[in-house]
């Protein structure tokens, strides 16, 4: 064989295995971003400047697993917001504070496993474990399913009577 096609052939075996780690590592990245961005939301919902909620999108679908009344899929951000978060801030007499087990990414998924617990307008306390599993799109959240104790919930959600809301942000701050 001849020298510059055992060249050529270096290079382009080179450009291929650059080629093929450089795009083996572009998706690793994704998650992440995502990942960084979620538990970035996590540690401001934790410290009072911010929640998770501030990443869903519009049309940002929430999923509430379970037999509770509230379990069914919402299909916005707002409506998921109206029904859900609000009610549940009206019910409380201090935010939410999470602390955080895990955050995972795989793909476009971020898993979330995570304990909260806070303080109900009946000076109850209420605690809870959650796992969201977000969809992410451009560092946002497009879908959300949710599993949390249902019972616990509802126990809370039936004893305490919403009061008007005195929690300006989504289970965070006052």
């Amino acid at each position: 064989m001849n020298k510059p096609f055992l060249t050529g052939l270096k290079g382009l075996f080179l450009t291929s295995l650059i080629t093929t780690q450089t795009m083996a590592k572009a998706p690793a990245s994704v998650p992440a971003a995502n990942k960084a961005v979620v538990q970035a939301s996590f540690d401001h919902w934790a410290a009072g400047t911010g929640s998770p909620f501030d990443l869903l999108e519009p049309t940002a679908s929430w999923t509430i697993v379970g037999s509770s009344p509230l379990s069914r899929t919402y299909d916005s951000r707002q409506q998921f917001m109206d029904e859900v978060i609000k009610p549940f801030n009206a019910r409380m007499k201090a935010r939410l504070i999470p602390t955080v087990r895990g955050v995972y990414a795989d793909g476009d998924t971020v898993v979330i496993f995570f304990d909260t617990n806070a303080t109900a307008k009946d000076g109850q306390p209420y605690h809870n474990t959650y796992t969201w599993y977000f969809q992410m799109r451009q560092l946002r959240v497009a879908n959300v399913i949710s599993f949390f104790d249902t019972r616990e919930f509802d126990e809370f959600w039936n004893r305490v009577q919403p009061q008007s809301p005195t929690l300006t942000h989504p289970l965070c701050c006052p």
